[in-house]
């Protein structure tokens, strides 16, 4: 578990205190949801909570010297549970979650804190979070939770309020382009692939400036080719769902957040003149739309991790974003 790659990432500095001041002042919470989008070090910030918890140390948690540091370098700490999606699958089964409950309801090992850990929380479904529930609503002595979850989870309120809530936001873009510049391979610029990521400075890491371009000039034709009634829905969905769907909701996202500037504008905004421009007279008319896409794209993310069907899925979203952009 590397829980110490956390503190190289600036903007979890925040997260990482309000745990600190928490614990100094013995309200140290049993149950954490950490909210993120991708990309802006969810999963680090949780190891490093895990070991701060688990930490021998009474001064600098965590220490990274102690026991329980160097079992969790190992991955073998005896009081650390954690469950996610499993290969393949799209939902976290109740048998994932019951095996964790009966591991929390165990004495700790090293008789100090014991760690329940869900990534992809959002991923649980109904019986896997109500058979959660009890655990949240009665957590045993020095047991922390610990879930992490997309911002457009499906988590139920009863799950969701019996947390205290961190959410994750991206860093300032300089913050984001200064760690780039000192922790990524040489880019002339990373303010495409931040745009592209959300602002999140891991996820723009992991994009390709070549294969960005490449994937900017196919969107802005298939933007044209939509608009313009002339491309097969059916095959630029399955096309979309064999080459990285989610980057390219992403970019649709972005796309489509541009247009509705240039409609909030007026006529004469400079983004009016892009390529696959809306023309100026139809820009006020297109605004609701133009939402209802938004809204299209990022419910499509929000449910990507159920098992919907993506081809019909992705194949709705360009229905709609056909009749959005239609001259």
């Amino acid at each position: 578990m590397d829980y110490l790659s956390a503190n190289a990432m600036p903007w979890l500095a925040a997260s990482q205190q309000k745990l600190r001041d928490s614990f100094a002042a013995g309200r140290m919470p049993h149950s954490l949801l950490l909210v993120s989008p991708s990309g802006l070090g969810a999963l680090p910030l949780a190891h490093w909570i895990t070991a701060f918890a688990l930490c021998d140390s009474t001064a600098d948690r965590p220490c990274g010297l102690c026991a329980s540091c160097q079992l969790l370098r190992a991955d073998s700490h005896p009081d650390v549970h954690a469950v996610g999606l499993e290969e393949k699958a799209q939902q976290i089964k109740i048998e994932q979650v019951r095996e964790l409950i009966e591991s929390l309801a165990l004495k700790s090992y090293r008789g100090g804190y014991k760690v329940g850990l869900i990534e992809s929380a959002e991923a649980l479904n109904t019986h896997s979070a109500n058979a959660f529930l009890k655990t949240l609503e009665e957590p045993g002595a020095q047991t922390l939770l610990i879930m992490i979850a997309k911002p457009a989870h499906r988590l139920p309120a009863t799950i969701a309020s019996r947390c205290v809530r961190l959410a994750l936001r991206a860093p300032a873009p300089q913050m984001a382009r200064t760690w780039l510049q000192a922790n990524a391979a040489p880019q002339p610029s990373w303010d495409t692939a931040l745009e592209l990521a959300g602002g999140a400075p891991l996820l723009a890491m992991q994009l390709d400036a070549a294969a960005l371009a490449s994937l900017d000039a196919e969107m802005q034709a298939s933007m044209s080719q939509l608009a313009a009634g002339s491309v097969d829905i059916s095959l630029l969905a399955e096309h979309w769902l064999r080459s990285d769907p989610e980057l390219r909701v992403h970019w649709l996202e972005n796309w489509i957040t541009r247009r509705v500037q240039a409609a909030l504008a007026g006529p004469n905004s400079p983004q009016s003149a892009e390529p696959v421009r809306l023309p100026a007279a139809l820009l006020k008319a297109k605004i609701r739309p133009l939402f209802e896409l938004l809204d299209a794209a990022r419910d499509y993310r929000r449910l990507a991790v159920t098992g919907l069907n993506q081809q019909l899925a992705l194949e709705a979203l360009l229905v709609g974003g056909r009749t959005a952009l239609a001259k």
